[in-house]
């Protein structure tokens, strides 16, 4: 891990990847380092709101990889699978539509970060067999609710907007919503199933 100043109280602790950023991000936050914010990232995270940097390097040197099992709240997303992509998925999986659903509601991913748009959580969990790349150019609009998959990343659209990914299916779940006292349903070390509704 190197730990890297990005501001006058942040640091920026390199990692990895996503699964030991998310790791790392747990366990600080359960050992209860002395920042504000701990924001996990794909091969970062983010140690804002830091007063004393030496304390924070010294807390930092305890933490080994696999420190925290990471095993959050598990949020079912009902989904039905229409995508557009879905029988492009469906070619590159070597099986049909229903063998996509199947696979795919069949797996527990876990939220590593959040970002892209507020309550867009990163969700790892595909296998790297499964990985389809992005859309050559990405859609204007995707729909709120869109669920999608790029490389081996899973992501619901909270919002509506432009994106990349190839659309599996939609949900009517809101991701999103500050009103609650966790705006984000999908935060970092969920874990999530999709359920074919």
């Amino acid at each position: 891990m190197h730990l890297v100043p990005v501001g006058p109280s942040a640091y920026l602790a390199e990692v990895a990847g996503a699964a030991v950023a998310l790791d790392l991000a747990s366990w600080a936050r359960r050992t209860g380092v002395d920042a504000v914010e701990v924001v996990p990232a794909a091969r970062t995270v983010l140690f804002d709101g830091v007063v004393d940097p030496a304390a924070l390097r010294r807390v930092l040197q305890r933490w080994r990889p696999g420190a925290a099992a990471v095993d959050g709240d598990l949020v079912e997303v009902p989904t039905t699978y229409d995508g557009d992509d879905l029988d492009d998925v469906a070619e590159r999986w070597g099986t049909d539509r229903a063998g996509v659903v199947a696979r795919h509601a069949e797996l527990t991913f876990t939220s590593a970060f959040c970002g892209f748009a507020p309550g867009f959580a990163y969700l790892t969990g595909l296998p790297d067999g499964l990985a389809v790349p992005r859309l050559d150019s990405p859609r204007p609009r995707v729909p709120a609710g869109s669920v999608g998959l790029a490389g081996s990343w899973c992501g619901v659209y909270p919002t509506s907007s432009p994106g990349g990914w190839r659309l599996l299916g939609r949900t009517d779940v809101s991701l999103w919503d500050p009103a609650r006292p966790q705006p984000a349903l999908l935060a970092p070390g969920t874990r999530v199933r999709f359920v074919p509704a």
